[in-house]
């Protein structure tokens, strides 16, 4: 029997409704395996990781999400500790601590992070590293629940962002004041610079760029030109709400966040940063959208039909 477009249209949707219902996992999967709970300090000897839900002994916690990273890991770590270093020279009361997540990667990414526990000690510098791959956002994740700052800060491992730029995402998050339930979140953006990158660009690309931004306001996220920036500043507060409620581990992860916080009604600033394109993306372009477009939908679907919920009263698992 054929259907006319509208009918057609709905048992699409209804069909699509399903699929994502069915999959949707209840609650997200906060499982740790053993070897995940413990981190080794610099005589190699295992100590077990403290967790977000205790009070926080540091200023700043710096999560860097690395998977394959041995190559492209040095030069983002010793800009970022190069400049948390001489930052705590100029202010003795300043604290950070640097947490690699080593996301299940196949090369000798955990050696050479490692190397810097040696180095800075294991105050400073931690390694954690995960038995399997989680994706991007499982790997932060991981990373924030081990985090002993007062505010948290997401960092990719190529080191595109100037990690200097941290200081406009603080001004940006104390502009927020006062914060509901010392909650904020600066987001760090790259949409001064779309001009240049379109220039530079594919028409196909930037086809892709365009739909991509245009599902994320269409479905989610209101309000925010960039919501992929790997460079993000949260409270502790604002870091515990969030991600104990997100579902999506890989690329779309940072839509979710966002969508997230907007329903906790986080106040959130977008921060322009410097940015450079940095060899040796995970990301394959055509398949990756693909991925994440698929994600958004689904992200939208599974909080509309009530597969996923979102509670003001959560508390973190």
């Amino acid at each position: 029997m054929d259907y006319d477009p509208p009918a057609s249209s709905v048992l699409g949707i209804l069909q699509i409704s399903f699929v994502a219902f069915i999959t949707a996992t209840e609650m997200p999967q906060l499982h740790r395996h053993e070897e995940e709970k413990f981190f080794l300090n610099v005589r190699g000897q295992r100590e077990a990781l403290p967790s977000i839900r205790d009070s926080p002994t540091k200023q700043l916690s710096v999560v860097v999400p690395s998977y394959n990273e041995e190559k492209r890991l040095p030069v983002m770590m010793d800009e970022a500790l190069g400049y948390l270093e001489d930052r705590q020279k100029q202010d003795p009361t300043f604290t950070y601590e640097v947490i690699i997540v080593d996301d299940g990667s196949k090369d000798q990414t955990s050696k050479v992070a490692f190397k810097y526990c040696q180095k800075y000690g294991s105050d400073k510098v931690r390694v954690i590293t995960l038995v399997k791959n989680r994706g991007k956002g499982g790997a932060i994740r991981m990373g924030v629940f081990s985090s002993r700052g007062k505010k948290i800060l997401m960092a990719d491992a190529d080191g595109a962002t100037k990690f200097p730029d941290i200081e406009k995402l603080e001004k940006g998050l104390n502009d927020l004041q006062p914060w509901p339930d010392q909650m904020a979140i600066a987001c760090g953006s790259r949409a001064h610079l779309e001009k240049e990158s379109i220039a530079q660009r594919s028409y196909f690309r930037t086809l892709l760029m365009y739909g991509f931004h245009f599902l994320v306001w269409f479905l989610c996220v209101k309000g925010i030109r960039d919501t992929q920036c790997g460079f993000k500043l949260l409270t502790r507060e604002a870091a515990s709400r969030t991600f104990s409620s997100l579902h999506i581990e890989r690329w779309a992860f940072d839509v979710e966040l966002l969508y997230i916080a907007q329903f906790f009604k986080i106040p959130i600033a977008e921060i322009a940063v410097n940015w450079t394109e940095i060899e040796g993306s995970k990301l394959v372009p055509f398949w990756s959208w693909l991925q994440m477009g698929k994600d958004l939908l689904f992200i939208r679907l599974r909080y509309l039909i009530g597969a996923w919920r979102l509670e003001q009263t959560r508390k973190m698992n």
